[in-house]
């Protein structure tokens, strides 16, 4: 009988759900709820929009959250191409330079050499992962639609971000068609999250 596995010294997760209007939510609000009902140890939830009302950032204690995790979620719908306002000022004020980035990112191959504690590598070796979901069908994101290209068009600022601050970015958890998905789609969705969730980091391939 193979041994059980012991998830006590599983890397911290920082999952930072944006979302502007959760009543109006089917699915993120569904992806929150399984979260928050995982036992696992490490697993750091913020909602931005609960947390941050009057779009005033501490922005201190986000960085030390951040900081103290290996995994960064980015969680919430696609809006107009792109991320929700408060997601988009998060990044703005929390990932700031000679933290998240500076000079040893600024160079190609010296983010690597750089030493620990080097400013601007606070995130360095960190991966990020976009968890999102799109009101447009899938098929809608192709030049022969109304999006007029593919969903992975739209993932340069994520995969730049990712980049710039020396982290890896993972293969995005997407969910199309969010407004219109069946009931069994999205259960199966919301499982096939808090699994991976459950399971880090053991399906990236740097367990």
């Amino acid at each position: 009988m193979p041994a059980a596995q012991n998830f006590d010294n599983r890397p911290g997760i920082y999952l930072i759900a944006a979302h502007p209007a959760w009543r109006q939510s089917r699915v993120n609000q569904r992806l929150l709820a399984g979260a928050r009902a995982l036992a696992r140890p490490g697993l750091d939830i913020q909602d931005l929009y609960a947390s941050y009302p009057d779009y005033s950032i501490d922005v201190q204690a986000e960085q030390a959250r951040a900081e103290a995790a290996r995994l960064i979620v980015l969680m919430h719908p696609i809006q107009w191409y792109s991320m929700p306002a408060l997601q988009k000022l998060w990044l703005d004020e929390v990932l700031t330079y000679g933290w998240a980035y500076g000079a040893a990112s600024a160079e190609a191959g010296s983010r690597e050499q750089a030493p620990a504690g080097t400013p601007g590598t606070a995130l360095r070796g960190k991966a990020l992962w976009l968890v999102a979901t799109t009101g447009g069908a899938e098929d809608s994101y192709s030049t022969g639609s109304y999006n007029r290209h593919p969903f992975e068009a739209f993932l340069p600022p994520y995969r730049q971000t990712a980049a710039l601050c020396g982290m890896d970015f993972l293969p995005p958890l997407v969910l199309h068609g969010a407004h219109s998905a069946g009931v069994k789609e999205v259960d199966a969705h919301v499982q096939r999250f808090c699994d991976l969730l459950q399971r880090y980091p053991e399906w990236t391939g740097a367990a």
